[in-house]
């Protein structure tokens, strides 16, 4: 998938008319993304950059991103990593912890570069153990965020001893419905929605709350990744749900809804931490992502949707341009490229 001509659309539509052969869209951009640190971006900063235009870039490094002066340093090595004639604009966010301070939310604005604060619950996800033990504890902070106009976003899941398949569904009850009532000033994203309860909170909800979707949690259910042996690389937080949930998903994004925007938290992890008896959580999708969501609307007879959830949502919710070049997609048989041992 190239910065122009040349993508491919990888599935044959679902329509009996003529499957669409060619389609530009206008550049996507990516609401959610792990980029990772140190020698890995050479690997996976070039993967986002040949698609892009903007991509946000997740804080929970090791250490995790908690000032404004680490994001601007963490920036510099984003572009640092950027190939020749790249123009991706890396947006930057904070991880947010009980005690972080209104001084940095108003310190984050200041910089120029910080978009938004990310919100993991302790120990929801890879590097989120320091991340916050209670809402409650962060009032000030999304106060300030308010009035400083950075947007919220937020990992959906409850922790400690829910089951694991409904840790979405008890976060949006106890967590995310009362939030979301609480701040009609302050632009929340439900990061990566897998569940049809979710998704539907989402789609019929107050004007201040979107969510982004992943690639696999359109494709896959949890069968995909159980039945007839475990995939590694199938394993992600929030985990794969039920068939219920994907087609809900399904069917939000590709209805033409504003509510919905292309987040593909693409997750890279070194293969030896995948294929082994206690496994790293994530996907990694950025070496076909656009191609993949593709595959999703092509499949449901939606293609003429795609460039509003790939292109125009997203922006729109977040208050920036939108892109002005142009991709295109083909439709041939192909084979996705190696994602390189992520």
């Amino acid at each position: 998938m190239g910065r122009g001509a040349g993508n491919k659309m990888c599935s044959a539509s679902s329509s009996e008319e003529q499957p669409i052969q060619h389609l530009e869209i206008t550049r996507p951009d990516d609401w959610h993304h792990h980029f990772r640190d140190g020698d890995a971006l050479r690997a996976t900063v070039p993967f986002a950059a040949r698609t892009f235009g903007r991509a946000i870039a997740m804080p929970n490094l090791q250490p995790p991103v908690t000032t404004a002066a680490l994001a601007v340093a963490y920036r510099e090595r984003l572009l640092a990593a950027r190939p020749e004639g790249s123009t991706l604009e890396p947006l930057m966010t904070l991880y947010l912890k009980d005690d972080t301070t209104r001084e940095e939310i108003i310190a984050a604005k200041e910089s120029g570069i910080v978009i938004a604060c990310k919100l993991y619950p302790k120990g929801a996800t890879t590097n989120s153990h320091g991340g916050v033990s209670d809402v409650e504890n962060i009032h000030g902070v999304l106060d300030e965020m308010e009035a400083q106009g950075l947007l919220l976003l937020v990992h959906g899941e409850s922790t400690g001893n829910v089951d694991i398949f409904h840790r979405e569904r008890t976060f949006l009850e106890a967590v995310f419905k009362p939030l979301v009532a609480a701040r009609p000033n302050l632009k929340i994203v439900l990061e990566h929605c897998t569940t049809k309860e979710a998704a539907h909170f989402v789609r019929d909800g107050p004007p201040n709350v979107c969510a982004s979707v992943t690639p696999q949690h359109l494709l896959y259910n949890r069968n995909a990744m159980l039945a007839g042996g475990i995939k590694p690389h199938l394993y992600c937080m929030p985990i794969l749900k039920a068939e219920a949930d994907r087609v809900a998903l399904v069917d939000c994004v590709t209805s033409g809804s504003k509510k919905f925007f292309l987040g593909t938290d693409s997750a890279p992890h070194d293969v030896k931490n995948k294929h082994t008896a206690c496994g790293c959580a994530g996907v990694f999708s950025a070496h076909a992502a656009l191609e993949l969501y593709a595959t999703v609307f092509d499949r449901a007879g939606a293609l003429d949707k795609l460039e509003a959830f790939a292109s125009f949502n997203g922006p729109d919710f977040y208050g920036v341009p939108r892109n002005t070049d142009r991709v295109a997609l083909d439709r041939e048989t192909w084979q996705a490229p190696p994602g390189d041992g992520v």
